[in-house]
């Protein structure tokens, strides 16, 4: 049982791990069958898996890692919501929180185009689910989970420390989140738990932001007429 089940189970929850690999269409029905087997039809789906991918130059970079940044962090939440929706609208209930980044809405810059580029599409993806969830009773939402110090952040430190000159602006970011000790996690906790709460029954298609993060929050998009 992985370190997260095991705390939910000691807090007194419940929690099955699945082992699965969620970008491709085979795992999402893996995930699915076994879901529904042990718990029956969820309504309240959080995408929360990721990769930062290859910090390379366009013209230098790995295809295959590129292509599998988009893959985990882009095309596995559309599996996911694909697989799970039609569930929650027949039931008139549901709640949809895929787990997005600030590098998204920041202006671009060199050596994180996958990364940068999934989230983008992660967005609009949502954007588009949620027109589509207007009046079912099911909102879907995207959220920047603050600046946590995670292994996505070893990550990040291992490739930008190998790198020259042109990396100093993540390094300057590792450094920043290790000397700061980064945003509690809990506090993406606490946003997904309001967001699935009654009163935000009418927040859907929108870009969120925890409360009192380490970046100050960026403007994203017009939600009247999402």
């Amino acid at each position: 049982m992985s370190d997260v089940a095991e705390a939910i189970v000691k807090a007194g929850g419940q929690a099955t791990p699945i082992p699965a690999d969620l970008s491709s269409e085979a795992g999402i029905a893996k995930v699915k069958a076994a879901v529904d087997k042990e718990m029956g039809s969820p309504s309240i789906l959080v995408n929360a898996a990721g990769v930062f991918g290859p910090i390379q130059l366009i013209s230098e970079s790995d295809p295959q890692l590129w292509i599998e940044t988009l893959q985990i962090n882009t095309v596995a939440p559309y599996l996911m919501c694909r697989a799970f929706v039609a569930d929650m609208i027949s039931a008139g209930w549901g709640r949809i929180v895929n787990f997005s980044s600030a590098a998204a809405l920041h202006p671009p810059g060199p050596l994180n185009s996958a990364y940068a580029t999934s989230k983008v599409a992660l967005n609009q993806f949502t954007r588009q689910l949620a027109v589509e969830l207007a009046g079912t009773g099911v909102t879907a939402n995207v959220i920047h989970p603050g600046e946590v110090k995670t292994k996505m952040w070893a990550d990040i430190r291992d490739q930008a420390n190998q790198m020259g000159p042109i990396a100093e602006d993540y390094r300057e970011w590792v450094r920043w989140v290790d000397e700061s000790g980064g945003d509690p996690p809990e506090k993406a906790a606490e946003l997904v738990a309001r967001l699935i709460a009654p009163e935000s029954d009418n927040i859907s298609g929108q870009f969120l932001w925890i409360e009192d993060g380490m970046q100050t929050p960026i403007a994203s998009w017009e939600t009247s007429g999402d």
